[in-house]
């Protein structure tokens, strides 16, 4: 009764994962293969272990597959940012056609901060004074 849901589930999950993985070698820059990478493999994993939980239909294999669906969609977008903050701080070009680069001038060469949050960063770590008001005159509470 489950057969034909968990082969469709399956043949979209690698359908998904083959598209991925021509994307890569496809997208013209590492920002846009990332993305690729990221979103487009997140979904074809889920639907191969949604394939994988009909297909068993076992409460403990579900729960593994259920598992898997989590863990990547908890990681996969945590290390496509930190691998695009990472070519990004490192200069790697945007694709030509790009426009606009939203955070030129935002990053601080030296640090890899926002360039604000390391001289508000700079200012705590030396003794200084952070603002006690915020923008309306409020009273934020840090001393």
């Amino acid at each position: 009764m489950t057969d034909w849901p968990a082969t469709i589930a399956v043949v979209l999950g690698v359908i998904l994962c083959v598209l991925s993985a021509v994307g890569l070698v496809r997208m013209p820059d590492v920002y846009i293969r990332l993305q690729v990478a990221s979103k487009a493999s997140s979904l074809g994993i889920a639907l191969l272990m949604l394939g994988v939980a009909l297909h068993f239909g076992e409460l403990s294999v579900t729960i593994r597959a259920l598992l898997v669906v989590v863990f990547i969609f908890l990681t996969a977008p945590v290390a496509a940012h930190v691998i695009g903050r990472a070519a990004y701080i490192t200069g790697t070009a945007l694709a030509s056609g790009t426009t606009p680069d939203e955070l030129a001038g935002a990053y601080d060469p030296e640090t890899g901060r926002l360039a604000g949050l390391g001289d508000r960063l700079a200012g705590e770590e030396a003794g200084g004074e952070l603002p006690t008001t915020d923008d309306t005159g409020e009273d934020t509470g840090r001393r």
